[in-house]
């Protein structure tokens, strides 16, 4: 993945994030990564990008 696809990924990946809210950020990160057919070996740093989001989304609310 290019520098620029990779970072509208992780950007579309947050966007997803707040709209759906997944319980599970893996299962979620899979998901995506199967649906958009993204190169496989980012399921980590995606779910990382994604815990770090609900995470932020969670102390804001509070």
């Amino acid at each position: 993945m290019t520098t620029k696809g990779h970072n509208e990924v992780k950007e579309s990946l947050r966007e997803m994030t707040r709209i759906f809210r997944p319980k599970d950020p893996k299962k979620f990160v899979k998901e995506y990564v199967k649906k958009y057919r993204i190169t496989g070996g980012y399921e980590e740093e995606l779910t990382l990008v994604v815990e770090r989001e609900l995470t932020r989304l969670n102390s804001s609310v509070s």
